[in-house]
């Protein structure tokens, strides 16, 4: 059949109808857009394309692209948001709190590039922030001081997942030495004498996994002597 050209078969002067998806067909469509492509490419013209029909059927289910990421976000969040036990020390209580935080975003880039921005968020995710804050409180801090010592570590989270992932890809996509790799095979000893003796040591040292001991540190400066 033409396009345009009716369809013998159909009533006289009747259109056919566009196809009917459901939210949750919608959210696994944009779902593979993002993890193929990254949640800059996510937009209702790509997603109407992913599902068959055009952007203005999807605002009967989704009414722009934040609210998409939320949506997407909380369905992640209802299988990857884990709620491990929680120690009796409130400093500890953080670090357990923060490092599930880290693991549940960590296997997921696209997740990670979704909570760059500050207005979404997974509402199930909150339980993290809920145990940090108020640890923090039991430790001493005011809220506010609790809500400041929150984003230092959700930033050193973010930051630490982000830059590990990128690293990664890199690796991965090429099979030459980095960058990096290279300004550190030229560096001159006279210049920066102990950056070139740990020259051939920095990229395996800086690749282990301190997450934890970093969390550590930034959660016992932030606290102070309280």
């Amino acid at each position: 059949m033409m396009w345009g050209m009716p369809n013998p078969s159909s009533q006289p002067g009747r259109t056919g109808r566009p196809p009917k998806f459901s939210r949750a067909e919608i959210l696994a469509a944009a779902r593979r857009v993002v993890e193929a492509e990254g949640v800059e490419r996510l937009t209702m013209r790509r997603l109407a394309r992913e599902v068959g029909s055009t952007p203005m059927a999807l605002y009967h289910h989704v009414r722009d692209k934040e609210e998409l990421l939320v949506l997407l976000l909380d369905d992640y969040a209802a299988t990857a948001v884990t709620r491990p036990p929680l120690p009796d020390d409130p400093r500890e209580r953080i670090v357990v709190a923060a490092t599930a935080m880290h693991d549940a975003v960590a296997g997921c880039a696209w997740v990670v590039e979704a909570l760059t921005a500050d207005d979404v968020l997974a509402r199930s995710a909150l339980w993290y922030t809920e145990q940090i804050v108020d640890a923090a409180v039991v430790c001493g801090l005011t809220p506010e001081q609790a809500a400041h010592a929150y984003r230092a570590i959700w930033y050193y989270t973010v930051g630490e997942v982000i830059v590990r992932a990128a690293a990664a890809r890199r690796r991965a996509d090429s099979g030459r030495p980095t960058y990096r790799e290279r300004v550190f095979a030229e560096i001159d000893p006279a210049e920066l004498p102990r950056l070139a003796s740990m020259a051939d040591q920095w990229g395996p040292v800086t690749a282990e996994g301190t997450y934890v001991e970093g969390l550590r540190a930034l959660v016992n400066g932030l606290l102070g002597g309280l």
